[in-house]
């Protein structure tokens, strides 16, 4: 055999090695995983639906995993700020996103300048819920219901504000597609999450809102704001006397929403899985499904990361075209 021959052999060799090497070490890091806490960021504010849910899978998955597992609010920017935090953590799986459907789908097509990119720069793990998404108005207002809101919008154009989580929103779409719908014109007031919103929604700031029923379910059961449709191809069931957009004559007018988990992009796969494992199984819980259900979404655990990752792809090819057709492309 040649010195060159044998040269070849021994780097490969080598390098077979160390491939076995990083993969028995990643499998030992997951076998240990976690040994330390794991924080969940919400990028909303505390008291949002999904800042509700998280508490809940964060309190189920300390049990389960014997470590504790904190929630970490970091709202702000349409909840640019704490998922783009969480794109440039450790790949670890020590840090995660507990992410709504706009952190990483329509804010790719909406921010020139996001500071993620939601396909490469994060490792699906699940979708944990999907949300209802409803019309508030304060009951203050005198608008009832969709018919209203819009009767009112007509009769003096640009008067009518309407509160959503923030520009370029799956709230703020929401407005946007009704407006489009209904030919009407309503001014858009944008705030940093669902907490501020359904404060001021609350105290007559403002006379309408678009929101996630997450967080919303509970004003609406005390009587502090009024329901006055539903965004669905049908009813709610946990509101079946609130009619739909749908019934309301606007047909193309269907927005749901969901949110699920993800970790930094580079998180070893058996990690990843030890992670899908954990929280599919805490949304399996009785009690777990019962919480989220009362805070007014539906559990929805994915089959698998990879299963997880094609539904982020396919949810931003269906709403582009809708952030085109509002004219948001590239706005912010």
């Amino acid at each position: 055999m040649s010195r060159r021959h044998a040269r070849v052999i021994a780097l490969a060799t080598v390098a077979a090695l160390a491939v076995m090497s990083a993969l028995m070490g990643a499998a030992r890091a997951a076998d240990e995983f976690p040994n330390r806490p794991v924080r969940i960021v919400v990028p909303q504010a505390t008291g949002a639906g999904i800042d509700l849910q998280a508490r809940v899978l964060a309190q189920k998955l300390g049990a389960l995993w014997g470590q504790p597992v904190v929630v970490e609010n970091r709202p702000g920017a349409n909840a640019i700020i704490g998922t783009g935090f969480v794109a440039k953590s450790p790949p670890d799986g020590y840090t995660l996103v507990y992410a709504p459907i706009t952190a990483v789908t329509t804010n790719a097509f909406i921010y020139k300048s996001l500071p993620y990119d939601p396909l490469r720069d994060f490792a699906p793990i699940t979708q944990t819920v999907v949300n209802p998404m409803g019309a508030l108005a304060n009951p203050a207002s005198g608008i009832k219901s969709i018919q209203d809101l819009v009767a009112r919008a007509r009769a003096k154009p640009g008067d009518l504000n309407y509160g959503s989580f923030g520009i370029g929103n799956l709230t703020h779409l929401m407005g946007v597609m009704l407006s489009s719908a209904a030919g009407i014109k309503m001014t858009h007031v944008p705030y940093k999450g669902q907490t501020p919103e359904m404060t001021d929604l609350i105290a007559g700031q403002i006379p309408v809102g678009f929101t996630t029923m997450a967080g919303a379910a509970g004003h609406v059961e005390a009587g502090k704001l009024d329901l006055i449709a539903t965004f669905g191809k049908e009813r709610d069931p946990q509101f079946p006397n609130t009619p739909t957009v749908v019934e309301a004559g606007f047909p193309g007018v269907v927005v749901v929403g969901w949110a699920g988990v993800l970790a930094p992009a580079g998180v070893p796969a058996p990690i990843i899985a030890k992670l899908h494992a954990g929280f599919v199984k805490a949304l399996d819980m009785p009690d777990v499904k019962e919480a989220i259900l009362r805070q007014g979404s539906d559990p929805a655990s994915s089959k698998s990361p990879e299963d997880f990752a094609r539904f982020i792809r396919a949810e931003m090819d269906k709403f582009r075209p809708v952030v085109q057709a509002a004219g948001l492309e590239g706005s912010e």
